[in-house]
């Protein structure tokens, strides 16, 4: 890379250090428990709005994965999820009703928060409709993972987004707070999927799935990125340059390995598709705080008056982290 382009990316991020810590005065905190934070605690950073139906089940997940402490950015919420949240002993919360799209789209927020609390400890970034699935994570917990990459000398860890949803209509089956969605979105597509490289901040970039399949068929390019790097040995210099999709310094960005090899890597499964769908698509359609004017839930409302189902003949049940691996979506690399 030339210099000058190593000097413009510095900048940047400098750039973005400097305007989380303006954005983040907006921020109020109505529950601050990170006195209670160890040295060698997992951290879990997220922005949410109205998503009270989904927590119970979200903590639970995590709890049981070995997530130690929640840091959340309430945006607004009018639904309870606000006071859910300030009365769990492992949460710390912020609120706002700051614009989500003018904060990066809560990045500003997030980046933040990880500078006065998540130097030098592992960060897992993920939305309320995320589940991190990484190799051995239904026998190990996701310090074993952490501890693997610290020995391996790696501080950042990708996971594609698998978009999940049910067989039949989105609404067919109501989903129960502190149910798990995959029972109901139990379906994904197993390929479908295009990969190119982005040489400026030398991440993939990966896009299909039932979303580019049912949403944008007519523009595939435009349907959301599917990459994403959640996992970080967080450093108080490092910056997320769009949501999760990348970071810098642009090294956090290897990885994947260029010579035949493959580095290990996780999946998000996406459980966006339940019957709740619909009602807050509506609501961010109205917002019009999301990338690209909204252009993601545009089209959300303008196939769903169609009543699509996402389900095809192609689609795979979830049955768990080895299938995926079996499929080429994620993989162990060198981790025995």
């Amino acid at each position: 890379m030339r210099i000058t382009e190593r000097y413009r990316l510095r900048v940047e991020r400098r750039r973005y250090l400097l305007r989380a810590l303006r954005k983040g005065r907006v921020l109020r905190n109505i529950a601050n428990r990170t006195r209670k934070i160890r040295p060698t605690d997992i951290l879990l950073f997220c922005t949410l709005r109205n998503e009270n139906v989904r927590l119970p089940y979200f903590l639970e997940y995590y709890r049981q994965m070995g997530v130690d402490h929640f840091f959340f950015v309430d945006n607004d919420s009018t639904d309870g999820s606000r006071e859910y949240l300030s009365a769990q002993p492992d949460c710390s919360v912020w609120h706002t009703d700051a614009s989500y799209r003018r904060s990066r789209f809560g990045m500003d927020w997030i980046t933040r928060l990880q500078l006065a609390h998540a130097h030098g400890h592992w960060s897992l970034v993920v939305d309320p409709d995320e589940f991190f699935v990484f190799p051995f994570c239904d026998t190990r917990p996701l310090s074993a993972l952490t501890d693997w990459l610290d020995d391996s000398s790696i501080r950042s860890f990708s996971a594609m987004l698998l978009d999940m949803y049910p067989k039949g209509p989105l609404d067919a089956q109501p989903y129960r707070s502190g149910q798990n969605p995959i029972e109901i979105a139990s379906w994904f597509d197993s390929g479908n999927y295009t990969i190119r490289r982005n040489r400026v901040y030398n991440n993939l970039w990966i896009q299909g799935g039932p979303r580019a399949r049912v949403f944008f068929a007519d523009r595939p390019e435009v349907a959301p990125a599917l990459n994403k790097i959640p996992l970080v040995k967080w450093d108080r210099a490092f910056a997320y340059v769009s949501s999760t999709h990348m970071l810098l310094p642009r090294g956090l960005n290897l990885v994947f390995d260029e010579w035949g090899g493959e580095k290990a890597s996780g999946v998000l499964l996406h459980t966006k598709f339940l019957d709740t769908f619909s009602a807050k698509a509506k609501e961010e359609l109205h917002r019009r705080q999301h990338y690209g004017a909204s252009r993601e839930y545009i089209a959300y409302h303008e196939h769903m008056e169609g009543e699509p189902e996402l389900w095809s003949k192609w689609s795979e049940k979830y049955i768990n982290w080895r299938q995926l691996e079996i499929l080429g979506l994620m993989s162990k690399g060198n981790w025995a």
